[in-house]
């Protein structure tokens, strides 16, 4: 209560109902901001701790900024010995969050601002840091520790450039046929920004990862898509087929290489820029070369010496395009009830719509999230912010809150009705603060992943996953007038442009339900098999589902059909 009362005469609080929503928003609020300013969560001991720990393990796994402090009862009160509780809601936070913090750290005296600085900046790699403060320390007088000091979280990240590994690289350009630079999150918005006419400029072709899918637009000069388990089918081919493959800012987790890592671009030199020695040593997938350092000065670095060759890869842009238009983001082999919307179509609409300064918010998982995260034509300029790290349902909402307080711009939300339950009573926060949130809900009475995995390796035996066998889910209506936000639904009978733009010109929040077909199918995808011993075997990343005919294979697919890996 004391933390309380200190921060509301020094800082704008937004209370939440739930302590996960604070961490979600303060995760999306800091990565999000342009301007250097930070959010923190405030919680309570016990529940309010154990209750914010999926947002902490999210902001671990992404690696992103996250402050979080924590009361505690009283140093008196705390347990001894044997005992499981001493204090009223006693639970031993600090080691609860330890293996998912940077830093972690139970206050037993009162300490001055120098220390608690060195909690912030112990990690080179960004990530939540827990503070548990117990009730007499925040209220001990402590004007004997001296001056006040403004908080900063901007931890000081030193990194240095080896001239000699940006040279290595634009020889290994020289050398090749068809390149690929993807774009990671690691390379900042400002980065970006600063450069983008440059990147624009170069004849390589351009792939983000999904973390760094706003650092490039889909309407700049080579951009070729989003590789991904879940990914374009048009860029999985095509970084398949590739001869090298420039890594930056990405760590190349499993996602981005599909589960068969050891089939990732079979054909290529893989050079990965990457700030965690960890990840360059990992093992998967197989690099040709790791550079330990920060993605945005190497950038910066490999820029000012590349000379840019005009006719450059000019055979491998021509294919890639044509690769890209045979192969439509809305494919064609989707089946759904012409009574419902088409999702894809839908998100293809909306992206047409929105404009270069919107916020997107796809939720984190299920199909609303990987429709999204397949279709979405983004513009560049626009911020496009999601956890799929942790991949936990729920993200969404609090995820739009604090996106949208930080940039005080218009932002969209894409969810589906399973992980709007999740976290819907952020309405009321939504409905109090009264802010531009335009919530998309994808309503097809359940979770649509977990339905199609059931259908595709379980014989269609569902449980627990759609109204039907359970799964408690409201009238999107009633919900929203409850919180005085206002509704609106979109069917297939809806003049689907015209009544978008409507809503999207509206000032302030509403809950737009989004009438989706409950057995409409998701592809492409890669599938996966159950082996006879029970294990998953997944295929590679050009190997989506449905089949490309052997017609399209030969000519889409050529030099995975002609050539053997050189590495």
């Amino acid at each position: 209560m004391h933390l309380l009362d200190a921060a509301r005469t020094r800082f704008k609080c937004i209370p939440v109902v739930h302590e996960v929503a604070a961490g979600i928003a303060a995760e999306y609020f800091n990565e999000t901001n342009t301007e250097g300013k930070k959010a923190f969560a405030l919680v309570t001991a016990g529940p309010g701790l154990t209750n914010i720990v999926t947002a902490i393990a999210g902001a671990f796994l992404e690696s992103r900024d996250l402050l979080v402090i924590g009361g505690q009862v009283k140093t008196i009160d705390l347990k001894t010995g044997q005992l499981r509780q001493r204090g009223i809601q006693e639970l031993d936070g600090r080691s609860i969050v330890a293996p998912i913090t940077t830093s972690s750290v139970a206050f037993s005296e009162m300490l001055d601002f120098s220390q608690v600085q060195d909690f912030l900046h112990r990690s080179q790699k960004p990530g939540p840091v827990f503070l548990e403060i117990p009730l007499d320390i925040q209220g001990a007088n402590a004007e004997h520790l001296g001056a006040t000091y403004a908080l900063s979280t901007n931890i000081p990240r030193q990194s240095k450039i080896d001239y000699h590994d940006v040279l290595e690289l634009i020889e290994q350009l020289k050398q090749s046929e068809r390149p690929v630079l993807l774009i990671g999150g690691g390379l900042s918005r400002a980065s970006i920004r600063k450069y983008v006419k440059l990147i624009e400029s170069l004849n390589i072709p351009i792939m983000t990862t999904w973390n760094g899918m706003d650092r490039y637009g889909a309407n700049l000069r080579n951009y070729w898509g989003r590789p991904n388990t879940w990914g374009q089918r048009s860029s999985n081919i095509l970084i398949q087929q590739s001869d090298l493959i420039v890594a930056i800012g990405t760590r190349l987790g499993l996602q981005q290489t599909g589960f068969a890592w050891q089939k990732f671009a079979p054909l290529a030199k893989i050079y990965q820029i990457e700030i965690d020695s960890a990840e360059l040593n990992k093992g998967h997938p197989k690099i040709f070369k790791g550079f330990l350092t920060d993605a945005n000065l190497f950038l910066e670095e490999f820029l000012k010496l590349y000379e840019n060759p005009t006719d450059a890869y000019r055979e491998w842009l021509v294919f890639g395009e044509k690769v890209i238009e045979a192969l439509p983001l809305s494919d064609t082999s989707n089946t759904y009830n012409p009574e419902y919307l088409n999702p894809y179509d839908f998100i293809e609409t909306m992206s047409k719509l929105l404009d270069e300064k919107d916020v997107v918010v796809p939720c984190s998982s299920g199909g609303a999230f990987t429709v999204t995260m397949q279709a979405f034509h983004q513009k560049f300029g626009q911020i496009m912010v999601t956890n799929k790290g942790l991949a936990s349902m729920g993200y969404g909402l609090s995820g739009a809150l604090g996106a949208c307080e930080s940039t005080q711009r218009r932002t969209i939300l894409i969810e589906g009705d399973g992980g709007l339950c999740q976290n819907l009573q952020e309405l009321g926060t939504l409905s109090q603060q009264k802010l531009n949130i335009k919530v998309f809900v994808f309503s097809n009475s359940g979770y649509a992943s977990i339905r199609m995995n059931q259908r595709s390796y379980f014989g269609g035996v569902h449980l627990g996953c759609d109204i039907e066998t359970g799964l408690g889910l409201p009238d999107w209506s009633h919900i929203s007038k409850a919180y005085a936000i206002d509704y609106f639904n979109l069917s297939r009978s809806s003049n689907l442009e015209p009544e978008i733009r409507s809503i999207l010109e509206r000032n302030g929040p509403a809950l737009i339900e989004v009438m989706i077909d409950p057995e409409q199918t998701y592809f492409p995808k890669i599938n996966s098999r159950v082996r006879g011993d029970g294990q998953m075997e997944s295929n590679p990343l050009h190997v989506m589902s449905p089949d490309l005919s052997e017609e399209q294979s030969l000519r889409l697919v050529p030099f995975l059909h002609s050539q053997v890996p050189n590495n």
